[in-house]
């Protein structure tokens, strides 16, 4: 039996999502004030601070105050220009043209030029990004005829929306004169990073902080507000919170406090606590099955887990009601693509009893059918409630799970890089395409140690299939109808597990102005913001 509420809290801290509030009308004489410093609370580290390597909130929300993309999602959600200025695609959807902004300098002064945007797509993106490289799968060249023009030729059609949307993420550009010639990987400014943004990096002390100051060179003039950005490592979830009620900090955005506090400072007048701004992300629990465990490699086992997990139990329990059970991996505010329906594998121990006996996997004399190492990605405070949430559960069906606590960095490379689990739990986030970093979870032949990819041992012709042709159809009618027959797929294989579906909340002070007014504002520039 699934321990009760009360008695599974006494194992973990309860969990909680703060609800929406509405966005905040501000007087009509308040004028932008310069100068001032921001404080942000950042819970955890990270290893490279390139977004052009690592598609990761936990990098963004450092860097592209720092780094730039190509363009940005505006407040009505459409793609805007920032380094690219305009963008037309051929009727086949072989070539699509950037123009891009002229009069750019990077921090060190070299001005930025399409050569930029070629190393980028070429070397970064597509042979490294974790998302970039399914995405840019099928560039073959980017053609430069001048300064300002850089020309995307593919293999197969890549439909101009799929690729504006993902460029918002997945198209930061960092200083070719930098790292042409290096090892990417190991270069100095993936810590120290050069960027065009309305902010220049200047100290990064391990454990501590990262400062970023006011670039006087920006390319908006009269941009950025504020003087500079600190960017405080504060692990403990109740100092943080202390922090922001003490006025130390003004802002903890992507859950990164403690979900207890979330749901207590809703009612603090000080704050608002809210999903507004988070709205193109968002985001899952997921549970990850390496298919070279000879048991999970059976379909009928990883439905069994499916069948033995009550979701809806987890999201009332310990997400305040703030989470539902996901239908598969296309969440429904994809308007777009999403195609309704219900998840075909309800909670229902007897059925998941009956599945693991008809595999094969009988009770032992201890009740116990085999044993299972789990490894949660601790994203997130809930992560390490869900695989808890995930060993109860398991424990009823006779599956035993032993979880392994790691660090974050431990945890990713574990997973994605050594193979070393049976089970694995973390967030996934849906960044408004199936194409941009969703699909990569299912499709083959991501490079090994690619963070949050298919690195699970399973493999599908025909999935590989759909994917490559979703994401290659320019008529968004039969675009659609590919992804409805991809989530039938991996509905009924189910390669990997979507479990929950949620939107992220931030907590920030209402000193605070300009804040939250586009789709991915954490993950935004932040240049109209003041203080």
């Amino acid at each position: 039996m699934i321990l009760s509420r009360r008695a599974l809290l006494a194992s973990v801290s309860a969990a909680a999502a703060a609800a929406a509030l509405p966005r905040p009308i501000f007087a009509a004489d308040e004028q932008p004030r310069r100068g001032g410093v921001l404080t942000v609370h950042q819970a955890t580290e990270q290893r490279i601070l390139n977004p052009a390597l690592r598609a990761s909130t936990g990098v963004y929300i450092v860097t592209s105050k720092i780094i730039e993309s190509l363009v940005d999602l505006g407040p009505d959600g459409k793609p805007e220009p920032v380094l690219a200025t305009s963008w037309s695609a051929t009727p086949d959807g072989k070539t699509i043209t950037f123009k891009l902004r002229e009069g750019v300098t990077w921090h060190d002064g070299k001005p930025f030029t399409a050569a930029d945007v070629q190393y980028n797509a070429l070397e970064l993106w597509k042979k490294h990004l974790n998302y970039g490289t399914q995405l840019q799968l099928y560039l073959d060249a980017v053609d430069t005829p001048d300064p300002h023009t850089a020309i995307f030729r593919y293999s197969r059609p890549i439909p101009l929306p799929l690729l504006l949307r993902a460029l918002a993420d997945l198209g930061y550009v960092v200083p070719r004169h930098v790292f042409e010639g290096t090892d990417v990987l190991e270069n100095p400014a993936n810590t120290a990073p050069i960027g065009t943004g309305p902010f220049k990096f200047v100290e990064y002390q391990r454990g501590q902080y990262i400062v970023a100051e006011r670039n006087p060179n920006y390319w908006r003039k009269g941009y950025p507000y504020l003087d500079r950005i600190v960017w405080r490592f504060i692990t403990d979830k109740s100092a943080a919170a202390a922090a922001l009620e003490t006025g130390q900090v003004q802002l903890s955005a992507y859950n990164q406090l403690s979900l207890s506090d979330i749901d207590r400072l809703k009612s603090d007048p000080r704050f608002e606590v809210s999903s507004r701004g988070n709205e193109a992300n968002a985001f899952n629990n997921t549970v990850e099955f390496n298919h070279r465990r000879k048991e999970l490699a059976d379909v009928r086992v990883r439905r069994a887990i499916a069948h033995a997990i009550n979701v809806d139990f987890f999201n009332e329990n310990f997400l305040y009601g703030h989470g539902k059970r996901a239908t598969g991996p296309i969440p429904s505010n994809s308007t777009a693509f999403y195609q309704g329906g219900s998840f075909p594998y309800p909670f229902d121990p007897k059925r998941a009893d009956a599945l693991l006996d008809e595999a094969g996997y009988k009770r032992g004399p201890d009740g116990n059918r085999f044993s299972l190492r789990l490894v949660p990605v601790q994203n997130g405070e809930d992560v390490p409630q869900f695989a808890t949430f995930i060993q109860q559960s398991l424990a009823d069906v006779g599956i035993k799970v032993e979880i392994v606590q790691l660090d974050i960095a431990g945890a990713l490379s574990t997973i994605y890089k050594d193979w070393n689990f049976d089970l694995a739990t973390g967030w996934h986030q849906y960044r408004g395409d199936p194409a941009v970093s969703t699909t990569v979870w299912f499709r083959s032949g991501s490079p090994k140690g690619s963070p949050w990819t298919n690195q699970f041992g399973w493999q599908s012709d025909k999935v590989d299939r759909l994917i490559d042709d979703a994401a290659s159809e320019v008529d968004p009618v039969k675009r659609k109808g590919l992804y409805d027959d991809w989530v039938k797929e991996v509905n009924a294989e189910l390669p990997l597990w979507f479990a929950t579906e949620r939107e992220f909340i931030s907590v920030t002070s209402k000193k605070l102005k300009n804040h939250h007014n586009t789709p991915r504002w954490p993950s935004s520039s932040w240049y109209d913001l003041w203080l």
